[in-house]
Formats: structure tokens, C-alpha cells, sequence
């Protein structure tokens, strides 16, 4: 049974578990199924395997320069407690659970593939890792709870096939509206934040102006740029949080911080200056690395989408994810990762204030790479129905839930919640606490109850699916009808595309964005 085991971890470390190559497999399998040359597979599937990578290479860069600017924050405010961060959290639980784990995913991911064929519910959840991180969880949680081995696999699989169909389509109407079409969803587990943003837009910003509609003073206009503009904002916010930090750390511990793998820090206070500047732009090389790759694999993966489509799923559509709604809105992004990081600051607060005292939850403080992703992508579906106080708001409400949720979450990772890190994104918070509570009710009722939370799931997102997705239903139509004529978007969405370049054109970035090269049956 061994060699069953390192198949199976193989699988799904080396493979399943890196977005880049299951992308490149999925665009060559849809290549082939539309029975292109053989050099056109090859290089599309190395491409969107590229697009990937770019994506990741980003996500790098992002992590590496913020990570001094969290330490200033904590430093400065003297906020303790528990940092959200998926990655850590899984690499400690695989030391314990690899096994189940590699078994849950793969069980779970064919479970999704047979839903999708055989239900309304025709989404294919192609985020590698996320898909790794919630088999994580739920291994956890039910292992913790004192599930059997192969009731962990078991179980853990059919609810996480479920998630994967099931969270896609909940948040498919606000994706629509982002996109403007059908040929993308959203396959990440921060959809309850998405939602949420989405809904928070439509009750708040009705008549407010879209964040890629700000009027700038002529001299002002290099900040329609958003590259520019992102690395400017974040070079602000690193030399105010620099400055408040030597304040109150003094010199020696605050030049530190710039002291990490291997570096030695800032040598004075001039270059302790500078190095907040370039931590800065570096932030704006990363996001306008992740927008690159974002486009590049849109450009390959869609068209190709259609041969897997017509053979597997027929109708299929593909679930990617978070960063493939911010080329539709770049400066929502911004103000997203602001606002959802200011949610989290205040929730911090009310932690500490009445929550960790009355109820016993967890300190969470605002992790920065969480509030970027699901914060940026919020403040995206915030704008996309309510203008730039949708995405303020919408974000702020994702920044308090990516807050609480994990708060509730550590009450039932047992050993696990004294590690000093958590899952961060908000469906792991719901879904996991819903889950370990009724796993703790026994062996065979926590079967029982976990089964049709499953169920319950998975049937509001069939009737999500029937009545609102399929209907037509557009979350902004209301804003658009109070909007002149020249702002408002159009409300009819584009029906599925047909045909690799028909795909293609209706994935195209918002006006004013870089064009993305022609598909590749268009080439010359």
C-alpha cells in the first residue's frame, strides 16, 4: 500500500497542488479536443503554464514587500496574536495528516468532475492550491474530531467536491457583472467575501462614479496609470508606517526590519528611508507582474476551455483564481486592499475590546497578503455594483469577515489553534467551523450532519444556479438604471462563446487597459 500513498502525494504535491502545471495539462487537453496542430498544443499549454507562473512570481513579489510593512504595523501598534496564513498552517498540518490529505483531494476533485457533468452546476475548479488548503482544513477538522481515516477521506471528498461547483456558482451573478460574460468564474475560496462586497455595492453605491472613472487635474493624469499609481499609494503608506515605527522603536530595532534573508538591514536612517521607497515600487512591479500573467493565461486558457467543454463537461466553465477579476477594475484593487486591510484593523479592535474577553476568541491581526488578494478582488465586485463606495465598503466588509472567521475557526482546530497562525480566506472560516462543529457530535451523527450541510449546499447552489444565474439576473441593473446613459453598463450580459476567438473577444480587459495578444487561431 505504499506505492498507493507516494502515487497519490505525488499526485496531488507535485502536480494537483501546482496551479501552473494543471493549467497547462487542462489548455493542452482542450487543444487537442479541438484537434489543433501539434505545435500550437505545445505552445499554448506552455504559455498559459507561463501565465501561471507570472501569476505566482507576482504573488512572490507581493509577499516579500509587504512583509516589512506588517512587521512596522505590529511593531507600531503592539497588536499581538494570531497571523492568518494559509501556507503555514498547511505546511504544519501536512507533517501529521499528508496522507488523508492526498487522498481527500484527489477523491474530492473527481467527486467535483462528476457534479459538474452531472448537474447544473458546470464549473471546473482549476486553483490548484486552494483546492490543497480546503482538503487541509477538512482533514483537519475531522481527524481533530475524532473521524475514521476513511470517514475523513470519505466524507472530507464529497464535501469538498461539492465546495468546488458549489462556491463558484453563488458568486457567478456578481463575477458576471465584473466580466461582463460567462466565460470565466471565480474559483477561490474567499466567495463569501466576494459576495458580500458585491451585495454591500448594490445597497450602498447606486449613483457613485466607477473607481477607473476618477477625474484627475491635468497635471495629476500619470495616476490614471495604475502601475504608477499603485506604487506611489504604497510607497506613501511605507514611508508614514517607517517613520512611526522609528518613532517608536528607535533606530537600531526598526532598521531591522529590512534585515531579512540574510540581509543586513538598513545601515542609517537615509537608507532605512530608501529602502521603504523601493519596498514600495516593488509593490507596484508585483501587481503589474500578477495583471500580465492574468492576461496571458485568459489568452490561452478560454479558447482552449472549449474542446474540454464540448467532450467532459459540455457548457463547462472554468473557476480561476482571485487575481482574474483585477485586470476589469486596477484601481478597485488598491482601494479593495486598503479598505479590507482598515476592516481588519477595526475588527482587531473589537477582538480585543469585547470579543477576546467576553467569548474567548483569538486576537486576529490583519495579515497583509490575505487583505491584498481577497480585499483587492473585493473592492473589484464592490465597484462593479456600487462605483468607488462599493469598493471601499465592500472591501471593509471582507476585512471584517476575514477577521471573525478565523477567530470562530480556531475554536475547533483543537492542537492547532495554539499555533500562532490560522486559514485566512472567508470560506475556510465558515465552511470549517460549520464542518468541526458537527463533527464533534460523533462518529456516525457528525457523518449524518455533515453529509447535509454538504447537501444544503450544494442544493442553494443548484437553485442559485437555475433561478438567478441562468435567469439573467444582473446584481447592478438598479445602478445602472439611475446612472446617464454614457455611464451605465449594459445590463445584457453575452451568451457563451461558441468558438475560441469568439471566447477570446469577450474576455478583452476594460477600456484603457494593455490589448492581449490575438488567439492563436488568429495568428498569422
Amino acid at each position: 500500500m505504499d506505492w498507493l500513498v507516494s502515487t497519490a502525494e505525488f499526485l496531488v504535491n507535485e502536480i494537483l497542488s501546482q496551479p501552473a502545471y494543471l493549467i497547462g495539462l487542462i489548455t493542452a487537453a482542450g487543444l487537442i479536443a479541438l484537434k489543433k496542430p501539434a505545435g500550437q498544443i505545445v505552445g499554448g499549454a506552455i504559455k498559459a503554464t507561463l501565465g501561471f507562473l507570472l501569476i505566482g512570481a507576482g504573488a512572490t513579489l507581493v509577499v516579500g514587500a509587504l512583509a516589512p510593512l506588517g512587521e512596522m504595523i505590529q511593531g507600531s501598534t503592539g497588536a499581538h496574536g494570531v497571523i492568518p496564513t494559509n501556507e503555514a498552517i498547511v505546511g504544519i498540518a501536512q507533517e501529521q495528516y499528508g496522507a488523508r490529505v492526498a487522498w481527500l483531494m484527489i477523491l474530492g476533485f473527481a467527486i467535483s468532475l462528476l457534479l459538474a457533468r452531472f448537474t447544473p452546476l458546470r464549473y471546473v475548479f482549476l486553483t490548484g492550491h486552494h483546492m490543497l488548503f480546503m482538503a487541509t482544513l477538512l482533514t483537519m477538522v475531522l481527524a481533530i474530531a475524532g473521524q475514521s481515516s476513511w470517514g475523513v477521506v470519505v466524507v472530507g471528498g464529497v464535501l469538498l467536491g461539492i465546495l468546488l461547483v458549489s462556491m463558484p456558482a453563488f458568486a457567478h451573478p456578481w463575477t458576471k457583472r465584473v466580466t461582463g460574460n460567462d466565460s470565466v468564474a471565480i474559483g477561490h475560496f474567499g466567495t463569501a467575501g466576494y459576495v458580500a462586497a458585491g451585495a454591500t455595492g448594490q445597497l450602498v453605491g447606486r449613483r457613485s462614479r466607477s473607481t477607473e472613472e476618477m477625474n484627475l487635474p491635468e497635471g495629476l493624469r500619470f495616476l490614471r496609470d495604475s502601475m504608477v499609481a499603485t506604487a506611489l499609494s504604497m510607497v506613501l503608506i511605507y514611508l508614514i508606517m517607517s517613520l512611526v515605527f522609528l518613532g517608536k522603536v528607535g533606530k537600531e530595532e526598526a532598521f531591522k526590519a529590512f534585515g531579512e534573508n540574510g540581509a543586513a538591514g538598513a545601515s542609517d536612517v537615509g537608507d532605512y528611508v530608501m529602502q521603504s521607497v523601493m519596498q514600495g515600487l516593488k509593490f507596484g512591479i508585483a501587481v503589474a507582474v500578477i495583471l500580465f500573467g492574468v492576461r496571458t493565461i485568459l489568452g490561452e486558457l478560454v479558447p482552449a476551455f472549449q474542446g474540454i467543454a464540448r467532450k467532459l463537461v459540455p457548457g463547462a466553465v472554468p473557476s480561476l483564481d482571485a487575481p482574474i477579476v483585477f485586470p476589469y477594475a486596477q484601481n478597485a484593487v488598491l482601494i479593495g486592499f486598503i479598505s479590507s486591510f482598515v476592516g481588519g484593523l477595526v475588527s482587531l479592535g473589537l477582538l480585543a475590546w469585547i470579543f477576546h474577553p467576553a467569548f474567548g476568541l483569538a486576537l486576529v491581526l490583519p495579515g497583509l497578503v490575505p487583505h491584498f488578494f481577497t480585499g483587492g478582488a473585493a473592492g473589484v465586485y464592490g465597484n462593479a455594483t456600487g462605483g468607488r463606495r462599493g469598493a471601499a465598503l465592500g472591501a471593509f466588509v471582507n476585512g471584517v469577515l476575514i477577521t471573525f472567521l478565523p477567530a470562530l475557526l480556531l475554536k475547533v482546530l483543537g492542537a492547532f489553534g495554539e499555533e500562532n497562525t490560522t486559514f485566512g480566506d472567508a470560506d475556510f472560516g465558515w465552511f470549517g467551523t460549520l464542518v468541526g462543529y458537527a463533527a464533534k457530535t460523533g462518529e456516525t451523527g457528525g457523518v449524518i450532519l455533515m453529509l447535509l450541510i454538504g447537501l444544503a449546499v450544494l442544493t442553494g447552489a443548484i437553485v442559485v444556479q437555475k433561478r438567478v444565474v441562468e435567469t439573467g439576473w444582473d446584481p447592478g441593473a438598479r445602478r445602472d438604471a439611475l446612472l446617464p446613459p454614457d455611464r451605465a453598463r449594459a445590463t445584457e450580459h453575452a451568451p457563451a462563446a461558441t468558438g475560441p476567438s469568439v471566447a477570446y473577444a469577450k474576455i478583452a480587459p476594460p477600456r484603457g487597459a494593455p490589448k492581449p495578444p490575438p488567439p492563436p487561431d488568429a495568428r498569422a
